[in-house]
């Protein structure tokens, strides 16, 4: 019950900070309050991931559809890091007159996918499958491999995995405590999506006023990604013989974290002055290697493992990808574009200079 009261913890302080959120979210300088926007997008992870933990309890998921799911978000979330939060990124910098801002954004964007890797190789809590405590499949044997996403792949045996539509079952033994490191390395995991979040929606609105949809790439990919990691909490919480009130209490704990997170960074932004650009650069990129990181970390393991339906799951993934290419058109037209292509009122050669000098990064 510690981790439960942990997490309820957390839902009651997230609550609280909301009030003071929606009096203080203003972009210093553009003009444009991103308190809307922002808050809709946390009220709708919140339910996302609530509804994401009820599922086991709700449907049947099979092995393929679950897979279809994870192969379609997967691109989206792969396609959303590099088609719109690193050139966000580099876009913010260069507004900020960073010089080089293409090569410091690529960097934070490495250390993004490397902390976020090494976070996925201490705690394995990346697993989308609903676990059994019997550890037995649909199909009535046992596998002794780990056939998740905890990345533990020891094949003891050369049978083709056609899992087909059977339901999903248990792929390890599990014990009472074994979501608890799970839930762990998933409450940092989604801390940092409210801080991709944050960044993203601040970023947009700094960089993009009056942009009625700031941070949706972002957003949507949490969105709908943030139900896979509740799923698996309160799967693991279930086969672990925890009453129905515990999982409820952990689920919505661990439901509010990611809007925390972002609330917290959105906050702490708006009360700087003067390096805000700089930070929300810096975190976009960061937050594109993370999203480059999790989106991997789902479509790898399925090409070596997942021969049977790879028609399908490739067709998912393209269109996942599809879907953050075409994010682009809901946003306006100069958002990925050098900064000199900016109209502003006042604009100086000096400042077509200072364009010039900064605004692609490679002056070498």
């Amino acid at each position: 019950m510690l981790m439960a009261r942990f997490f309820t913890c957390t839902a009651v302080l997230a609550l609280l900070a909301a009030p003071a959120s929606a009096q203080e979210l203003h972009v210093h300088g553009s003009g444009t309050s991103a308190t809307f926007p922002l808050i809709v997008y946390c009220l709708l992870v919140v339910a996302s991931s609530w509804l994401g933990g009820m599922l086991p309890s709700l449907i049947r998921l099979t092995h393929t559809r679950l897979q279809l799911l994870i192969s379609l978000i997967g691109g989206l979330m792969l396609g959303v890091g590099i088609l719109h939060q690193l050139p966000h990124a580099v876009g913010v910098l260069q507004e900020a007159h960073v010089p080089h801002a293409l090569d410091r954004s690529l960097m934070w964007m490495l250390g993004g996918l490397t902390m976020m890797f090494f976070l996925l190789r201490t705690f394995h809590f990346h697993q989308h499958d609903t676990i059994e405590p019997d550890g037995i499949t649909g199909c009535g044997h046992h596998h002794d491999h780990g056939h998740d996403h905890s990345h533990d792949h020891s094949h003891d045996h050369d049978h083709a995995h056609d899992h087909g539509g059977e339901p999903l079952a248990g792929r390890h033994q599990v014990h009472g405590a074994s979501w608890m490191g799970v839930a762990f390395g998933l409450s940092i995991h989604t801390l940092i999506d409210g801080l991709a979040l944050g960044s993203h929606v601040y970023a947009d609105a700094l960089h993009n006023p009056g942009y009625w949809l700031p941070g949706f790439g972002t957003f949507l990919g949490i969105v709908l990604h943030k139900p896979l990691d509740s799923m698996s909490i309160t799967s693991l919480m279930s086969a672990g013989g925890w009453s129905n009130r515990s999982r409820m209490l952990v689920n919505l704990g661990y439901a509010t974290l990611c809007p925390l997170g972002a609330l917290c960074f959105y906050l702490g932004l708006s009360s700087l002055s003067g390096q805000e650009s700089l930070i929300a650069g810096a975190a976009l990129a960061f937050s594109a290697g993370v999203f480059l990181c999790i989106s991997l970390s789902d479509l790898l393991p399925e090409v070596e493992f997942h021969s049977h339906d790879r028609l399908k799951l490739s067709a998912a993934l393209l269109l996942g990808l599809a879907l953050a290419w075409g994010i682009g058109f809901l946003e306006p037209e100069h958002v990925h574009g050098p900064v000199e292509t900016h109209s502003h009122e006042g604009h100086t050669p000096a400042d077509d200079h200072i364009t010039d000098d900064h605004g692609h990064g490679h002056a070498h």
